[in-house]
């Protein structure tokens, strides 16, 4: 077996574990709000959630080749492909610290995070700047504020008009509607996690010389990607679902409507339209503070917020110093 297929096929692996621990680490993104209000029983929410990211996958291309191509030049050389590798390391022990914690960090900004620092000090790989700024910088600022503002609006709009209607009956319907936001933020989700992970499989395929073009997805990979994250979120990450459905805010069915409604709403517009792998974590997060703030102010725990957003700030720097670490306990071995 050569050193290049050795490389590729240990990416692939680490790439998939990482799938896995994305899968139940933010199956609490598709499912929490609904579990919360009662409008679907765990298991089911969960099998929706996974079935949502089965379909969404296939959408994520964009994300996917943004992914693969668009945020680290790799130097030539299969070897290189150990960078990748310390990277993907460091996203997974994130996903595994905070999701002991219960907190609901961002899987995506933990694999940028562990690509940047692994490359970052690595000879002779190259950070695209740019990239990572209009693709994950600049969307990771902004997609929290878009989805806390749209929440806050939507939720004051549901408000009005159904200002008149018989409490009860509004709860049972906006129970069944939760249905399908729930099923919508499903789908949001696979477009954008299971494309990361294309994106991470196409970059050690084209690395290694196993294909010629950068943004070419295999078929292989789609079904691979797809089939491995939905089986992480049927596994279900019970700590962090806890944190978004109830320790956040308590939420009843018009407000998880809502928050679902405008997260997957800002999931499909940077997945389609920009192909930018913005954060799920971030989006639901951010929609369920805006919709509860439409109570009051202090309905929102904000003291569970912070911490929140604490990890935020702490999972890109804290991802790449693992991979750093890892980078160099490889680089005796492989030559990186």
């Amino acid at each position: 077996m050569s050193e290049a297929l050795i490389a590729v096929i240990a990416v692939i692996v680490v790439a998939m574990i990482f799938d896995y621990t994305n899968g139940f680490h933010d199956a609490a993104n598709a499912i929490a709000t609904s579990v919360s209000t009662r409008a679907l029983t765990p298991r089911a929410a969960l099998g929706l959630a996974a079935i949502g990211n089965l379909i969404g996958a296939y959408f994520g291309g964009e994300v996917a080749k943004t992914v693969g191509s668009g945020l680290v030049k790799l130097p030539a050389g299969a070897n290189s492909l150990w960078l990748v590798f310390a990277g993907v390391v460091g996203a997974i022990t994130w996903n595994l610290v905070t999701w002991y914690f219960g907190i609901p960090s961002s899987s995506s900004h933990a694999l940028f995070g562990g690509l940047v620092g692994a490359v970052l000090f690595a000879s002779g790989g190259e950070v695209l700047w740019g990239g990572i700024l209009e693709k994950v910088l600049i969307p990771m600022v902004l997609s929290p504020l878009v989805g806390l503002l749209l929440g806050f609006l939507v939720m004051i709009a549901v408000m009005w008009i159904f200002r008149r209607g018989n409490p009860g009956k509004l709860n049972k319907g906006f129970r069944h509607a939760q249905t399908v936001s729930a099923a919508a933020m499903a789908v949001g989700h696979g477009m954008q996690d299971a494309a990361k992970t294309m994106g991470i499989v196409v970059l050690a395929l084209y690395t290694g010389g196993f294909q010629d073009s950068k943004t070419h997805i295999p078929w292989w990979v789609f079904l691979t990607s797809a089939t491995v994250l939905a089986l992480g979120t049927y596994a279900g990450g019970w700590r962090i679902i806890r944190t978004l459905g109830r320790r956040v805010i308590h939420l009843d069915p018009p407000q998880g409507f809502a928050a679902e409604t405008v997260a997957s709403s800002v999931l499909y517009f940077n997945a389609l339209v920009l192909g930018a792998p913005i954060s799920t974590t971030h989006t639901i997060t951010s929609a369920i503070m805006g919709v509860g703030a439409t109570k009051r102010l202090r309905a929102v725990r904000w003291g569970v917020a912070g911490n929140i957003v604490t990890a935020w700030v702490l999972t890109f720097p804290a991802a790449a110093l693992v991979a750093i670490v890892v980078h160099f306990l490889l680089k005796p071995f492989v030559h990186v």
